[in-house]
Order: structure tokens, then C-alpha cells, then sequence
């Protein structure tokens, strides 16, 4: 089974896993499954690290590849399908990470571990990652 982090659910896994849900720990765990890291996390992350809103022990560019290779995380790359998905869902959601992260679970049809409430308001398949 493939399954998608949201930004937030991949760094409580990292720092704090204990503040996501055992279902979701489960998932992660489980070396059946395909962990999926979008590449609009690393851009988000990259973002936030660079105005000061996301501290990290090392550069994300440094940081974001070896905690993938480290836990056997896949690297989720946005197509142009992905991206132009994002124009036909509804504005429920304003963040463009997160709306990008929606259009891939939708256009690959894999669903999402998050604690984004928000994301209930698009058709794709939710894994709740708040203990």
C-alpha cells in the first residue's frame, strides 16, 4: 500500500512520533508499505526553514534527504498533472502545500496521513495522524 505524509505528520514522525496516532505509527512502520514524501514538503520545509519558522539541526537540503534515506521514506515527485490538478479542486483548503499534496493523493489515488482537518472537505482517503 502507498500512503502520503502530510509535512506535519513526517516531522512529528521525526521529532515526536508518540504525538501521532498508533494507526498511523502502524503504517509508517510497516515495511509492506510504500512511505511517501512529496516533494512539496521538502519545498515547504525549505520555505519555512528559510524565514525562520522551522528550525532544523542541519540544512534541509542535507536534512530532508537522509531522514528519507534513514527510515526508507520514498521521495514523491510533482508532475504536471499534480500540479495542474490543483486547479479544478474547491478552495477549502488556501495553503498551496497542502492543496498540492490533495491534487497528488487524488490523481494517484493514495491516501494521506494528516492531522489537517481541512482536508475532510476533499474527496481522498484520510489516515488520522493526531494521537
Amino acid at each position: 500500500m502507498k500512503i502520503l505524509l502530510d509535512t506535519h505528520c513526517w516531522l512529528w514522525w521525526l521529532t515526536t512520533p508518540e504525538k501521532l496516532a498508533p494507526g498511523a505509527q502502524e503504517l509508517i512502520m510497516d515495511g509492506h508499505n510504500d512511505i511517501l514524501l512529496s516533494a512539496a514538503s521538502s519545498w515547504e520545509i525549505a520555505i519555512k526553514y528559510a524565514i525562520g519558522k522551522l528550525p532544523l539541526p542541519e540544512k534541509p537540503e542535507k536534512f530532508v534527504p537522509s531522514r528519507l534515506l534513514r527510515d526508507g521514506i520514498l521521495p514523491f515527485p510533482i508532475n504536471h498533472v499534480h500540479a495542474l490538478h490543483v486547479a479544478s479542486l474547491p478552495m477549502h483548503h488556501r495553503d498551496p502545500f497542502d492543496r498540492l499534496l490533495i491534487s497528488q493523493a487524488q490523481v494517484e489515488r493514495v491516501p494521506i496521513v494528516t492531522v489537517d482537518s481541512q482536508f475532510e472537505a476533499y474527496n481522498v482517503d484520510l489516515i488520522w495522524g493526531r494521537a
